[in-house]
C-alpha cells in the first residue's frame, strides 16, 4: 500500500479550504495557513501558481495519487475525445475506492482506499483489491459478507455531512453500489469548487 505523505489535514491547511466538507477539519477553526507566518501568507498568485494550486486542491482531494499516476490519468483524459476537463474528472470518479467512497461505505477516500487494498470489496462478485481499478457503468460493487459488520461501515453510512450522488445506486441493507454512469463534472458533489481547467492547462503549458 502506497505511504500517504502528508497528513490528510495538512491539505486542507495549505489550501485554506475544507476540501472534503469534514466537521473536524482545522480550516473550521482557524482559516488560514499553517506555520508561524501562516496568517501573514497572503499575496497574489501568479498564473501558475493558480493553476497549480487547482492541480493539487484536486489531486489531493482524490486522497494517495502519486503525481506520476495523476498525470497519467491527465494524459489519458487528453487523448480521449471531448473536453479535456470532463475526461479527467469521470476517469476519477471510475476509481474503485472513489466508489466506496461515494457510496458512503467509509468515511473518508484514505479509509477507502485502505478498505479496498485489505481486500474488503469484490466488484462483479470477484474480490478486487486495487485502489486505482476502473469501474464501467452497470458495476456492481459490494463489501464482503464478513465486513458488512465493521463499525467503521455501520458509522459511514450515517454521516449526515454527504449524500450518495446520482450516478451510484446503494443499498445500505445489502451493502452494495452500482456504478451507474460516468459522471459529468457539474454531477459530482465536492463541497469546494475544484477547476479542471486550470488542471488541464497547468499539464499542457
Amino acid at each position: 500500500m502506497s505511504k500517504r505523505q502528508s497528513a490528510k489535514y495538512k491539505i486542507d491547511r495549505r489550501m485554506g479550504e475544507n476540501i472534503w466538507g469534514r466537521p473536524k477539519s482545522p480550516v473550521n477553526r482557524r482559516e488560514y495557513g499553517p506555520g508561524q507566518h501562516g496568517q501573514g501568507r497572503k499575496g497574489k498568485l501568479s498564473d501558475f501558481g493558480v493553476q497549480l494550486r487547482a492541480k493539487q486542491k484536486l489531486k489531493g482531494y482524490y486522497g494517495n495519487i502519486s503525481e506520476k499516476q495523476f498525470r497519467k490519468t491527465y494524459e489519458e483524459a487528453n487523448r480521449m475525445k471531448g473536453d479535456t476537463g470532463e475526461n479527467l474528472i469521470g476517469l476519477l470518479e471510475r476509481r474503485l475506492d472513489m466508489i466506496v467512497y461515494r457510496a458512503k461505505f467509509v468515511p473518508t477516500i484514505f479509509a477507502a482506499r485502505q478498505f479496498v487494498n485489505h481486500g474488503h470489496v469484490r466488484v462483479n462478485g470477484v474480490k478486487t483489491n486495487i485502489p486505482s481499478y476502473r469501474c464501467k457503468p452497470g458495476d456492481v460493487i459490494e463489501v464482503r459478507q464478513r465486513s458488512k459488520e465493521m463499525v467503521m461501515i455501520l458509522e459511514a453510512t450515517q454521516l449526515p455531512e454527504r449524500d450518495v450522488p446520482e450516478y451510484i445506486q446503494a443499498d445500505h441493507n445489502k451493502m452494495t453500489a452500482t456504478f451507474v454512469s460516468v459522471p459529468a463534472f457539474s454531477d459530482v458533489p465536492y463541497p469546494v469548487q475544484m477547476e479542471p481547467n486550470l488542471t488541464v492547462e497547468f499539464y499542457s503549458r
